[in-house]
């Protein structure tokens, strides 16, 4: 899969006005997705679409009655995310969230405000910053995210401590990243990537939920768990052997207790 491109690259400012495009990657997420969709505020949201995976439930029939646009992405998830960010080419700001009813979607103001304000390009939800229900991250979840920030801020400066789904990006900032991950490997690459390419990167404390329904295809069972870490480790090891000589400016990542 070729990695995303645009004629034109443009990281300016985003107007107050700026479209605002959620993407959720989806399978099998039928009990939850409708509600995941209602919940998203659509003085924010100018769209939001469904890359769906292959659902063999009612994923797709309920996402397009709660109102979403439905895309059939195929397998992978950096996959969805993928088609997601190319079927919204009206999109300023592109907003990742998954659709099992973890992540908050009341905290997609706070994603979205730093980059509109044009002090940020690339901000990002933390979980393991953010207040937790009890029961809604594994543990080896919360060290895979601090082990990746640590290996991160030796390489780049830039200090994550999470590699959380929920995340908003300046769609052109996102083009010129040149993604090319296509499976759980996408979200690390994003992060890499947006520090070499030395991105404004902003990172806030996000509530986490359980789940609502269905069964994470990560840390619902040891294969899965397995077979995720395998890629993102694999994935991590490629971008980092990227040569460094092309960034644009030194990496700067800034913490932050709420958004500004």
């Amino acid at each position: 899969m070729p990695a995303l491109a645009e004629q034109e690259s443009n990281v300016g400012p985003a107007a107050a006005t700026a479209s605002i495009v959620v993407a959720i990657p989806a399978l099998n997420e039928a009990d939850s997705i409708g509600d995941v969709i209602a919940g998203i505020p659509r003085d924010i949201a100018s769209r939001i679409i469904v890359a769906d995976g292959g659902s063999t439930d009612a994923t797709v029939a309920r996402a397009r009655s709660a109102g979403a646009h439905v895309i059939e992405a195929g397998k992978g998830y950096g996959r969805a995310c993928w088609r997601a960010t190319a079927a919204a080419p009206d999109a300023e700001i592109m907003v990742f969230m998954d659709g099992d009813g973890a992540d908050d979607p009341t905290s997609l103001t706070a994603l979205i405000a730093p980059i509109r304000s044009g002090e940020y390009d690339f901000v990002i939800g933390s979980r393991a910053r953010g207040k937790r229900e009890p029961g809604s991250i594994a543990w080896h979840q919360l060290a895979a995210g601090a082990i990746a920030g640590w290996a991160m801020r030796v390489l780049y400066g830039v200090r994550y401590t999470d590699m959380c789904a929920f995340r908003a990006i300046r769609r052109q900032a996102l083009l010129d990243l040149g993604m090319r991950e296509m499976t759980y490997g996408w979200n690390i690459e994003m992060q890499m990537r947006a520090a070499q390419a030395g991105l404004r990167i902003l990172e806030i404390p996000v509530p986490y939920h359980c789940r609502t329904g269905g069964t994470s295809k990560v840390a619902g069972s040891l294969r899965g768990s397995l077979r995720a870490g395998l890629r993102i480790l694999a994935t991590f090891c490629r971008v980092a052997a990227r040569p460094t000589a092309g960034r644009r400016t030194a990496a700067r990542s800034h913490e932050g207790a709420d958004a500004r």
